[in-house]
C-alpha cells in the first residue's frame, strides 16, 4: 500500500478513471451488438438507426481518449461495411 500522500491520490483518481472508461467501453460494446443484431435479422431500418447511434457513441469515446481515434474508425468502417451489405 501507498504511504505517501501523491501515491495514494492516483491510487483513487487511476481506479476513478478506471470505472468511467470502463462504463464508456460497455456502452460501445452495447452498441455494437444492436447494431449485429439488426443485421442478423436482416432489418435494414433497424440496423441504420443503430449505425447511427453506434457511430455517436464511439466517436464520444475516441473524443474522450478511451479508443485511440484510428481503433474508433475501424470500428465505425466494419459496422458500416455490414449494415451497407444487406
Amino acid at each position: 500500500m501507498a504511504n505517501i500522500k501523491s501515491a495514494k491520490k492516483r491510487i483513487l483518481v487511476n481506479k476513478t478513471k478506471a470505472a468511467r472508461n470502463k462504463s464508456i467501453k460497455s456502452g460501445v460494446k452495447t452498441a455494437i451488438r444492436k447494431v449485429e443484431a439488426a443485421v442478423a435479422a436482416k432489418d435494414k431500418a433497424a440496423a441504420s438507426a443503430e449505425l447511427l447511434n453506434a457511430t455517436s457513441v464511439i466517436s464520444k469515446a475516441a473524443t474522450k481518449g478511451v479508443y485511440h481515434k484510428n481503433n474508433a474508425a475501424r470500428k465505425i468502417s466494419r459496422l458500416s461495411k455490414l449494415v451497407n451489405a444487406l
